[in-house]
């Protein structure tokens, strides 16, 4: 939930069709410390509703404090994020870490519940590791002590992006409670977003790395039909995000270097898109061809085409260039390395509702 979810990249996948929409994960101390980065992180644009601000602690009094800050700044909902895999905050025992002590997180959720009116939301996963699976005690101790809804992530802490989401788990824990469901994991078709919605009986879906490679996904899910985007179509798209990206951030140098480094690391998400006919999607030798593991880039003929297919970072910067108005789209391409293994990664999430 960082990065992915900022305020100009929300408002596009708004105007693609998403319902509901989550923002970065913002580290409760610092909220009530009021540092102007993280306060940042809670601003919502009057198009960007219903929102969810996203909060990370392990303190009650620091979040009910937070949650407080979040609501008086246009927050719909507060969600506790308690999924983040990342060292870096699972090593302070915030995210993911959370779910190794229900009880404890009982106590976190009721203190936010008890100091704001709108509803407290939590995001969980399967359990820190296989040898501990426990998102039924969580979901039961959230809703006892007051969650409006959970969100899970259909993996343990440890598997990260290496196995694919358990549905089957979702739906289990749409049994198990009374309140809202909603599932994630692995969402990147529309047949995908409907298989899984019947399959688990949860009461929305959310996407994350499937709205970075192709923000129009929402669409998709409600028209219930393919789109494909030509390379001309998704560079359109790319400057509508500098557009909204500029109007947010400004149009100053450090605004312009914000916005740059965004797009090159967006980008690394968005060359994954390939127009892959659902035949071949569904049996495709890999699991999953555009998320778990990569679809390798091909050449197609099409100068724009293969440039926005290639994976490394001279190329992501050189269309970033292009977006921001600072290059020609015909100025000439960086050469193409020697290709290598794509890595894994990254996380960052958006949603959209049963609408």
């Amino acid at each position: 939930m960082t990065k992915g979810s900022n305020l100009p990249f929300r408002r596009l996948c708004r105007e693609f069709g998403a319902d509901v929409t989550v923002g970065e994960m913002a580290v409760a101390k610092k909220i009530v410390q009021r540092r102007r980065g993280e306060l940042a992180l809670l601003r919502v644009h009057p198009d960007d509703h219903p929102f969810g601000a996203q909060l990370a602690d392990r303190n009650p009094e620091t979040l009910a404090k937070a949650a407080a800050v979040a609501e008086e700044r246009g927050a719909d909902f507060i969600d506790l994020n308690c999924g983040c895999p990342i060292d870096h905050f699972t090593r302070k025992g915030l995210g993911s870490r959370l779910l190794e002590r229900p009880r404890r997180l009982g106590v976190l959720i009721k203190a936010m519940c008890d100091a704001v009116d709108v509803p407290i939301t939590v995001k969980i996963r399967l359990g820190w590791n296989e040898r501990q699976v426990n998102f039924l005690e969580v979901a039961r101790v959230a809703q006892e002590e007051g969650a409006a809804a959970i969100s899970m992530h259909g993996r343990t802490r440890e598997q990260r992006y290496t196995r694919a989401a358990d549905w089957d788990a979702i739906a289990e824990l749409k049994q198990a409670v009374s309140i809202p469901v909603i599932g994630n994991g692995d969402l990147l078709t529309y047949w995908e977003f409907h298989d899984r919605w019947e399959r688990a009986g949860c009461d929305a879906l959310m996407t994350a790395r499937g709205a970075l490679v192709k923000p129009w996904i929402f669409q998709e899910v409600k028209e219930r039909r393919t789109i494909h985007k030509t390379a001309p179509e998704r560079m359109v798209m790319l400057r509508r995000y500098v557009e909204l990206a500029t109007e947010h951030f400004g149009d100053d140098d450090y605004a312009r270097e914000r916005i740059f480094e965004f797009l090159v690391w967006h980008l690394g998400f968005f060359c994954r898109y390939r127009h892959l006919p659902r035949e071949e999607f569904e049996t495709a030798a890999f699991e999953h061809p555009l998320l778990q593991t990569r679809h390798g880039a091909t050449v197609t003929g099409d100068p724009l085409e293969d440039l926005m297919q290639r994976a490394d970072a001279p190329a992501h910067e050189h269309l970033a260039r292009v977006a921001l108005g600072e290059l020609d789209e015909d100025a000439p391409s960086p050469p193409a390395p020697v290709e290598t293994d794509d890595p894994r990664g990254g996380d960052a999430v958006l949603a959209t509702s049963n609408g």
